[in-house]
């Protein structure tokens, strides 16, 4: 049996910065931002003014207090990446689910963009509902390892992901960088790009990548 103080909390849905009013956001595509280990909401935020005005922008705040002295809040327990429970990545997919059919009811077009833990929560989250996501952005991130029952319909809807990484990222293991090369390809339409020198972190190089990468998905949901 579960224990209810270990699961992971929902999302708070006072805790939202949008790019626009809700008035405003109507009829439009939702774009999420996931932050981050340590971050919050206004981390990815900034990033804002990069991305096409087209979409309605929410960056959303993790549920979970990282281990003081953290900074921040965090999607899932890190504990050493080595050996995270992948079900805590599911855990914390279900609780954006949950945030998103509330705020955004199908057939509102959702796509994610997440950095880090951000990242791979936004690659379960379009493994747990296939046909809730139009596309992901994946910045310094990494696909769970494990098997969930939506993957044969990914693998068969195979929706657009963007995946940056840098050469210089010494957070996310080599091992997880290695089955994310091997199963991203198998399940998605892949873009991506790595990027020389960069740490684990965002480059404006990226950014002007991830703008183009949006803006083909726009057109694509126009059609």
């Amino acid at each position: 049996m579960s224990d209810p103080a270990r699961e992971t909390p929902h999302l708070d849905p006072e805790i939202v910065l949008w790019s626009m009013d809700a008035s405003t956001r109507a009829g439009r595509p939702l774009l999420v931002l996931l932050h981050g280990y340590g971050a919050d909401e206004n981390d990815l935020f900034g990033l804002v003014p990069y991305l096409p005005a087209e979409f309605a922008v929410a960056a959303v705040r993790a549920p979970l207090t990282p281990p003081w002295p953290a900074p921040g809040y965090s999607w899932y327990p890190i504990e050493g990446l080595d050996g995270q429970s992948p079900a805590k990545t599911t855990d914390a997919a279900s609780r954006l689910l949950h945030w998103i059919d509330a705020v955004a009811p199908a057939p509102t077009p959702v796509g994610l963009l997440g950095f880090s833990q951000g990242a791979a929560v936004s690659l379960q989250a379009m493994r747990l509902a296939p046909d809730r996501f139009a596309f992901a952005v994946t910045l310094s991130g990494y696909a769970t390892p494990g098997e969930l029952p939506g993957d044969a319909d990914l693998a068969a809807r195979r929706p657009p992901v963007f995946w940056g990484r840098g050469t210089n990222d010494d957070v996310i293991p080599e091992h997880l960088v290695a089955h994310t090369t091997d199963w991203l390809p198998a399940h998605a339409e892949l873009s991506g790009r790595v990027y020389q020198g960069l740490t684990h972190s965002v480059s404006e190089p990226e950014l002007a990548d991830v703008r183009v990468f949006l803006d083909k998905q726009l057109e694509s949901l126009a059609r």
